[in-house]
């Protein structure tokens, strides 16, 4: 299936469970897709995850009915999914910049939240820097942790910064390793790779391993090892400082790369950064994205 007609369907599939609350994992099962691939996605080109599109959706439509004035606000409360009053017009309030007895009075401050059209101006992946390869079946270890897309843009960062400071400042300072997670460290460069994998079954959550290559050898406690299939990957090449560069190269693979690719699809519910060494900081500080992919068949 298109990646454009993908996103156009989770609107649809949204859209049509309004206005109460729903699992957004499960318009992965319906639409077909990873739900990793669709709910990462749908943020880098839309701007939103599609938790806060519906819940901007909802107040939206709760505005409308505030004005209308049919219902109270303790109906209302329940019908679009909130616990209490209090968490209803709490939640209005922060939306719309005033709460609902406010809103009645003057309607003109109303924040208008209307369904989203996708339409995306395809501008030549093709000048993207990337590589297409096979790889053979390969193995990776590290620290793994689960999360969901709505708390990982804030919650991976923190993960890192744990790690660094737990274990790269004083190896990177040339002090031997203590134990045997520090000699899985160094020999296997954790470090080296992030890596989102979408095999759970509670929709909504990936995990995600701060890892390096694995050959072979005793797995610490506390580490884990994850096995990726013989398979082909494309990966986007970003130079430049992290995180800016590689959230760039990410926002082009999803705006201009997938939509419309007429030869390649994703594969697996699986991807990888990669880190090089050195100053995440730097100009030409090298990163890159890989995305596992298998090729259409042409009709």
């Amino acid at each position: 299936m298109e990646w454009i007609e993908c996103i156009k369907r989770s609107i649809d599939w949204m859209e049509k469970r309004l206005p109460g609350k729903c699992d957004v994992g499960e318009a992965a099962g319906e639409i077909g897709i990873s739900d990793l691939y669709l709910q990462k996605g749908f943020k880098f080109m839309t701007g939103y995850t599609m938790t806060e599109y519906m819940r901007n959706r909802r107040l939206y439509l709760a505005a409308l009915d505030v004005i209308a004035g049919k219902e109270k606000i303790i109906d209302l409360t329940y019908k679009y999914g909130y616990e209490t009053p209090e968490s209803f017009t709490k939640a209005f309030t922060r939306f719309h910049g005033m709460s609902p007895m406010q809103l009645k009075k003057d309607v003109s401050g109303m924040h208008v939240f209307l369904p989203l059209k996708i339409k995306i101006s395809i501008q030549g992946g093709n000048d993207m820097d990337y590589i297409v390869e096979r790889e053979k079946s390969f193995k990776v270890i590290g620290f793994e942790r689960q999360f969901t897309m709505e708390d990982s843009y804030q919650q991976i960062p923190k993960f890192w910064d744990e790690f660094c400071g737990r274990y790269c400042v004083r190896l990177k300072q040339g002090i031997k390793p203590t134990n045997a997670i520090e000699e899985t460290i160094c020999n296997c460069h954790v470090g080296m790779y992030g890596v989102c994998i979408d095999d759970l079954q509670e929709k909504g959550r990936f995990r995600y391993m701060i890892a390096g290559k694995y050959t072979n050898g005793d797995v610490p406690e506390g580490m884990s090892v994850y096995e990726f299939p013989d398979m082909q990957w494309v990966k986007f090449l970003c130079r430049g400082p992290m995180p800016g560069a590689l959230q760039s190269v990410n926002t082009k693979i999803f705006n201009e790369w997938l939509p419309g690719n007429p030869d390649y699809e994703i594969e697996l519910g699986a991807n990888i950064e990669w880190y090089a060494e050195g100053d995440t900081h730097s100009l030409d500080y090298e990163s890159a994205v890989w995305i596992p992919v298998r090729e259409k068949v042409k009709g």
